[in-house]
């Protein structure tokens, strides 16, 4: 008897983890930071300034054209929209449309720097398999204001203070399952040249994993996304699984700071293949830049 009422618990329970996986991929939450830095010498008396976050959106729809994630950006009137990658997902014949419609409209609120994950790189490197799908789609959002930064380097001005953003683009190797790569500071410097020493640098960086070659490199803040917030969250503590195939990432899904170096890690917009999430919903990520 007991085995039976064992049996049914576990099948309610699995039902009830099911059920909250759904609504989890259906409701995306804002999550907000905060960061202080010895670094920022804004002048400006106004409004904090603020960035938006995005990342592996997985051409994932919230209502009719992401309307209400837009009216939620446009509400909080950012000055900087910083993109992740894997907004689209890399598969053969799987058109871009839900994520293109989507990010060529965030101009129109505030400037927009994107950077490459996976998804889009694979695209990108390999067109004689997944089509000539990541040309048109980079430029249709290069056409609407969008600039990509392909292991490369823009500077901006943010209220008096210079802010380097750099989009990294590491191998595809890199990225493949049940292999660990080791990724120095040297080889950051290759693909994307040397840090700004004197502004603030952010890194957008898809991987997290490599977190201790970023800060060696010089980044000041590291946004990162790619492990979907570990897919299954243990509450307080961290993710599960990394898409590699790894078990409790270090960087999943949080803001860590370590020697005097920041990384935040979206937990993602969607998902892809494996659509599901367990006390991990979706998320935009808000950061509040402050005068340390």
């Amino acid at each position: 008897m007991w085995f039976f009422r064992l049996l049914a618990a576990g099948i309610v329970l699995l039902v009830l983890i099911y059920l909250e996986s759904i609504r989890e991929c259906r409701n995306y939450r804002l999550t907000r930071y905060t960061l202080k830095s010895k670094k920022f010498n804004f002048t400006g008396c106004g409004r904090e300034h603020v960035i938006v976050f995005l990342s592996d959106l997985h051409n994932h729809d919230y209502g009719d054209g992401n309307k209400k994630l837009l009216e939620d950006i446009r509400h909080i009137r950012p000055d900087l929209i910083l993109i992740g990658g894997d907004m689209l997902i890399g598969k053969k014949n799987t058109m871009p449309k839900a994520a293109s419609d989507f990010i060529r409209q965030l101009p129109t609120i505030a400037p927009v720097y994107c950077a490459n994950g996976n998804h889009e790189q694979r695209m990108k490197e390999h067109p004689e398999w997944y089509g000539d799908i990541y040309r048109p789609y980079k430029k249709i959002l290069c056409d609407a204001g969008v600039h990509f930064l392909e292991n490369e380097t823009t500077e901006i001005l943010l209220d008096g203070q210079k802010i380097s953003i750099t989009g990294l683009e590491l191998s595809m190797e890199t990225y493949e399952k049940f292999k660990s790569c080791r990724l120095t500071e040297k080889d950051v410097e290759k693909l994307a040249g040397k840090p700004a020493k004197n502004n603030f640098q952010i890194l957008l960086a898809h991987n997290p994993v490599y977190f201790d070659a970023y800060k060696s490199w010089g980044a000041d803040l590291t946004l990162s996304g790619h492990l979907h917030g570990g897919v299954f969250r243990i509450p307080g503590w961290r993710g599960v699984i990394t898409p590699q195939g790894f078990l409790f990432p270090k960087y999943s899904g949080e803001m860590t700071e370590e020697d005097g170096k920041t990384i935040i890690v979206s937990k993602g917009m969607g998902t892809h293949t494996i659509n599901f999430r367990v006390f991990n919903p979706p998320e935009a990520v808000v950061i509040n830049l402050v005068n340390s």
